[in-house]
């Protein structure tokens, strides 16, 4: 099988020009079939104040209402992904941009109200592997944004991370999928404070190992979890690295 590179992206790296400039060229230099999943949380935020609108979180996760889901639309499907498009195209990249409504690619179930409700948010039910397949076959470069609908007329918004996992799990049928999630630090880390001490290779039993040290905690826990779950679904590998190191192999790298 051909091998398809997925790239995960933080909102912070895509909204800085500088952060962003070096990313696209570094992806740009990836050969063969790519996708670039990206966020845009900080931007949605910025947005929604100047407009009055107040932004809610719940342990980091953000609580959508009508009006924050106008927003995030906005800046989600339009400003942040057609300015990585119009980007791409500039190096001579066929990118399309795309939500999780365009031709079905991404349908997703509106969060059941538990404990907490987040409102329009979805989690992921399909992915149209078939039309992504097409796509990359093409010599195009999809470029998702973090918006997903229910196949009943509603948009969802919807974890990147999760969009990234889920699109690497069913394109695995289709090639050999490595999996990178970009981060601010260069990998995951012995020592939070020290960022050269990167653990270069993490296995089930050292995950557990390490969880049970406290030396994975947190947000990285899920993380982990989530590129585990990738593994046994069948993709190859997930590299967990800084966004400037995507093309120099570097960074934490999960296998079984």
């Amino acid at each position: 099988m051909n091998k398809l590179t997925i790239i995960k992206v933080g909102g912070k790296i895509v909204e800085e020009e500088a952060s962003l400039t070096r990313l696209l060229a570094d992806f740009s230099s990836i050969a063969g079939a790519k996708i670039l999943v990206h966020g845009g949380g900080r931007s949605a935020t910025k947005l929604a104040e100047q407009l009055g609108i107040e932004s809610k979180m719940v342990n980091g996760r953000r609580i959508t209402d009508e009006a924050t889901l106008q927003v995030v639309t906005m800046v989600y499907g339009g400003l942040i992904n057609k300015n990585i498009v119009v980007k791409l195209q500039a190096k001579g990249i066929d990118a399309l941009g795309l939500t999780g409504a365009d031709m079905n690619t991404v349908l997703s179930v509106k969060r059941p109200v538990e404990s907490i409700d987040y409102g329009f948010v979805g989690d992921v039910s399909r992915v149209n592997g078939t039309f992504l397949s097409n796509l990359l076959k093409q010599g195009v470069v999809p470029v998702l944004a973090p918006l997903t609908h229910d196949g009943m007329g509603h948009l969802l918004n919807t974890n990147a991370d999760t969009i990234a996992g889920e699109v690497a799990k069913e394109m695995a049928s289709y090639f050999d999928v490595q999996l990178i999630f970009c981060f601010e630090k260069k990998g995951v880390l012995i020592d939070e404070n020290d960022d050269e001490s990167v653990i270069s290779q993490l296995n089930p039993e050292l995950f557990h190992q390490y969880m049970e040290e406290g030396i994975i905690q947190g947000g990285m826990i899920p993380k982990l979890e989530n590129a585990f779950e990738a593994i046994h679904a069948g993709v190859k590998e997930v590299v967990i690295t800084q966004a400037s190191e995507i093309h120099l192999g570097k960074g934490t790298f999960i296998r079984l």
